[in-house]
């Protein structure tokens, strides 16, 4: 697929992931307990920290001078998310069946967006960089 449709997949995933992290000031609670509780120092950091990151990536992604750095930042949010999201599924195990099918749902998601992160990131390769042993 052409770099068009990236970058502007890349603006489709930065304003999620800035809607995402405004969400973890606004309503908070929700993140708080999908936050596995044994990871110190408490489940507010994990959310405070996760939403700083994502209105951080999402601004990287929406910049394309920064959108490769943006793309490659966002893969290891989603990875690191990602015991969140299993968490959440074993913690909602005797939910109610739709909670449990959201829970579960969001797991292969998450691979989704790591695989299209990749893909905005190779199709904005990094120009500044040396091609060749020598390049300046």
């Amino acid at each position: 697929m052409n770099q068009s449709l990236w970058n502007k997949m890349a603006v489709v995933v930065g304003l999620f992931l800035g809607f995402a992290g405004i969400m973890h000031f606004t309503g908070p609670e929700f993140f708080n307990d999908i936050v596995p509780p044994w990871l110190p120092p408490s489940q507010s950091f994990w959310t405070y920290v996760s939403g700083v990151a994502e209105i951080v990536i999402a601004v990287l992604l929406l910049r394309p001078a920064t959108r490769r750095l943006g793309a490659l930042a966002a893969v290891w949010l989603f990875i690191g998310v990602y015991p969140a999201n299993i968490y959440m599924a074993w913690d909602w195990r005797n939910e109610e069946i739709s909670q449990q099918l959201v829970s579960y749902g969001r797991l292969p998601f998450q691979f989704l967006f790591i695989w299209v992160a990749l893909r905005i990131a190779r199709a904005n390769p990094d120009t500044t960089a040396p091609q060749a042993p020598g390049d300046i």
